[in-house]
C-alpha cells in the first residue's frame, strides 16, 4: 500500500540546496551518509492538472504548503529566503514562489480547501490489559487482606 510521496529536486548545487532546506526552511531530515539528507515531511498531497503544452505533458512540479502564508513568508524572509512576489489569490489558495540554490523555483501556497489527511485520526481506545490471574493473586492471602483493610494515606494535590 502506498503510504506517502517522495519527491526529488535536481540541482547543480546539491550541497547548497540541502543546506537551504535544512537551515533556511528548517525541514526535519535524516542524514543517510555521503552528504545525503532525506527530508521527512509530515504530509503530502497530489494533484493532476491539465496542460496544453505549457508546461509540457509529462512534467512534474513540487510545491510547499502552509497554514499561514503571510506569517510563513515573513519568517522565511527573515532567514534570507527571497520571494518573487507577495502572495496572490489563485482561487485554490494563496500563492508565491521562492528560489533555491541550483536554479530551482518552488511554489509556496496556503490552500483554501480543507486537507482531510491533516486531521489526526481518532485513536480507538484499547481496553486495559488484565494481568494474568496468577500474577494478580501472587501475594499470599493474608497480605492481600491486610492491604485491603489499610486506610488510604495519599494526599491530594
Amino acid at each position: 500500500m502506498i503510504r506517502g510521496l517522495h519527491g526529488l529536486f535536481y540541482s547543480t548545487q546539491p550541497d547548497e540546496m540541502r543546506a537551504f532546506l535544512k537551515d533556511k526552511l528548517r525541514l526535519p531530515h535524516s542524514d543517510v551518509g555521503g552528504g545525503w539528507l532525506i527530508f521527512d515531511l509530515p504530509e503530502a498531497d497530489l494533484g493532476v492538472h491539465p496542460t496544453e503544452g505549457d508546461p509540457p505533458a509529462g512534467t512534474h512540479d513540487v510545491s510547499f504548503y502552509c497554514d499561514d502564508i503571510a506569517g510563513t513568508v515573513k519568517d522565511l524572509t527573515s532567514r534570507g529566503v527571497e520571494f518573487q512576489h507577495p502572495p496572490q489569490d489563485h482561487g485554490y489558495g494563496y500563492v508565491t514562489y521562492f528560489a533555491m540554490p541550483g536554479g530551482v523555483t518552488v511554489q509556496l501556497y496556503e490552500p483554501k480547501y480543507e486537507k482531510r489527511a491533516a486531521k489526526p485520526a481518532a485513536k480507538a481506545s484499547k481496553p486495559a490489559a488484565k494481568p494474568p490471574a496468577a500474577k494478580a493473586n501472587a501475594r499470599p492471602a493474608a497480605k492481600r487482606a491486610a492491604a485491603a483493610k489499610k486506610p488510604a494515606t495519599k494526599k491530594r494535590r
